[in-house]
């Protein structure tokens, strides 16, 4: 009992802060709006259960009254630039610290015991089921949907206490909550229903946003281009979607034949396109449940599951849907209208991937120097005093340090500006970006410094660059998509290279 009592306490408060991830910060992008109170009541539970016992802006793209989507920023707040952890972050950071080590470290003792990435993931669920009843997933919803939050800073924090310890776990955790995104940017008291497993803190209810296919997408939104190959089609009252995606977190669910809730990112064949069309204005997103799957037998397979050298207990398969009808009620966002949620989802999980690099940064560095204090690769003293080694930690510690404050920065910048959304956004997308390949990096220099020993698989640097690989690659890789959008914000004529630090210039 004790031991469920400190799981409960960890979920309740740290997951919590995700809803921000969905909410609050989304929510600014169509302009001012008052935050909600941090929910203290969660700050509660984890001073009197845990730290005792252990001492140590949602997108308005389809609102109620249909008003047009705004991009002015948010009023800043009245205070000095600062990096000392609040009461909030403080407690944030030791409850996602006692997560980890609790709930996350043990998983990974569980799912190393089976051989398979399919069974590997399975093996997690219970792990997935104690933190969900722990307040998990209802910290992933906004608070507009009934959800709980704080801030993305928090989040921020959050992840990279989980990244330090294990990746794997986490992220199964965190694709959920990225597979809530479009329903906390879009939805609306209609899209109550499909929400609620995740309210319930009952069950290990799976979501997934289902975007990339086999073939790629980087470039499916570019005129006479194909275009998204999962499609959709209008017949009465139905929409039929065909096609495959690939590299879906989670989209499969626990017995691989189908996750509780997938927002699936289409493209509407109802009609021929016109000539010289915007592949945008018949991209949309439709929400297939698992009783929809149910009612539809045979129209979703997995055709192969996909053997990763990192993340190993994560399921991503490749997978089929064929003539899966779904009630026109599903639809979440209509044609013209999917590309702006579906990109807007992956602005908002720019700032946490940056996150899980500091984490695996950290790792990496910690590690090197445990190694470094105790062996001397039979010398008269420790590495750590050898110069060459010192210089490659160094590096490492820097880059820990300066991925940190670039994902803080980027993480208030994106809830309180200054600046448009397209600066707050470039800071995003610079975090991804630069944190995901400085943990590439860093994990590598770990390796130089270690030498031949970090070759044993015993040791924890190859799996440390194998989890930290997929940084630059998923989530919107850095080459064919997040360096690519920071090139458009450049290339726009009211591009503002530092409002998102200063506020807008003066033209």
């Amino acid at each position: 009992m004790r031991n469920a009592l400190l799981i409960r306490s960890d979920c309740e408060f740290a997951f919590s802060t995700l809803a921000t991830f969905h909410s609050r910060f989304l929510r600014h992008r169509s302009g001012p709006a008052t935050l909600e109170p941090h929910p203290n009541h969660t700050v509660r539970v984890f001073l009197s259960r845990f730290c005792v016992s252990n001492t140590h802006d949602t997108i308005p793209l389809n609102p109620p009254h249909h008003q047009p989507i705004r991009t002015s920023p948010p009023t800043p707040p009245n205070m000095p630039v600062d990096f000392h952890l609040g009461p909030t972050e403080a407690a944030t950071r030791a409850a996602a610290a006692g997560f980890a080590q609790h709930v996350l470290k043990p998983a990974r003792a569980e799912y190393l015991q089976h051989a398979e990435h399919s069974a590997r993931f399975q093996a997690t669920q219970p792990t997935y089921a104690a933190a969900v009843q722990g307040g998990l997933l209802k910290g992933q919803v906004s608070p507009a949907h009934g959800g709980t939050g704080g801030s993305l800073v928090e989040a921020a924090i959050m992840v990279e206490e989980c990244y330090a310890v294990e990746p794997s776990a986490a992220l199964t955790i965190f694709a959920t909550g990225l597979g809530l995104t479009p329903l906390n940017i879009a939805g609306g008291p209609q899209h109550a229903e499909f929400l609620a497993p995740f309210l319930s803190g009952k069950g290990a209810p799976l979501a997934s946003l289902v975007f990339s296919e086999p073939g790629g997408v980087a470039n499916a939104l570019e005129k006479g281009a194909p275009g998204f190959q999962t499609t959709a089609r209008r017949e009465g009252d139905e929409w039929v979607i065909n096609g495959e995606k690939m590299w879906a977190t989670n989209c499969a669910g626990w017995d691989f034949k189908g996750c509780d809730l997938a927002c699936v990112v289409c493209r509407d064949v109802t009609e021929s396109p016109k000539p010289g069309s915007d592949p945008r204005d018949r991209v949309m997103i439709i929400l297939v449940t698992r009783a929809d799957l149910d009612r539809n037998p045979g129209s979703f397979e997995v055709l192969r599951h996909v053997p990763m050298p990192g993340h190993t207990s994560v399921s991503g398969p490749h997978v089929r849907y064929t003539n899966v009808r779904v009630p026109a009620k599903n639809v979440l966002c209509p044609p013209g209208q999917g590309a702006q949620v579906a990109f807007g989802a992956f602005d908002a999980s720019a700032v946490l991937v940056g996150a899980m690099g500091v984490g695996l940064i950290r790792a990496a560095f910690d590690a090197a120097l445990a190694f470094a204090r105790r062996d001397s690769r039979g010398g008269a003293v420790p590495l750590l005093e050898r110069q060459a080694f010192a210089d490659l930690l160094s590096g490492i510690k820097m880059q820990a340090e300066a991925c940190r404050a670039l994902t803080w920065k980027a993480a208030h910048a994106m809830e309180h500006g200054p600046g448009d959304y397209d600066a707050r956004r470039e800071l995003a997308l610079a975090a991804k970006v630069y944190c995901s390949e400085a943990a590439v990096q860093a994990c590598t220099d770990a390796i130089k410094a270690v030498g031949i020993t970090a070759y044993d698989s015993t040791q924890p640097f190859a799996e440390l660059l194998n989890n930290a690989v997929v940084l630059p690659i998923f989530d919107g890789g850095n080459v064919g998509i997040r360096r690519r959008h920071m090139q458009q914000l450049m290339q726009s004529p009211t591009y503002d290279a530092w409002a998102a630090t200063y506020g807008p210039s003066e033209k």
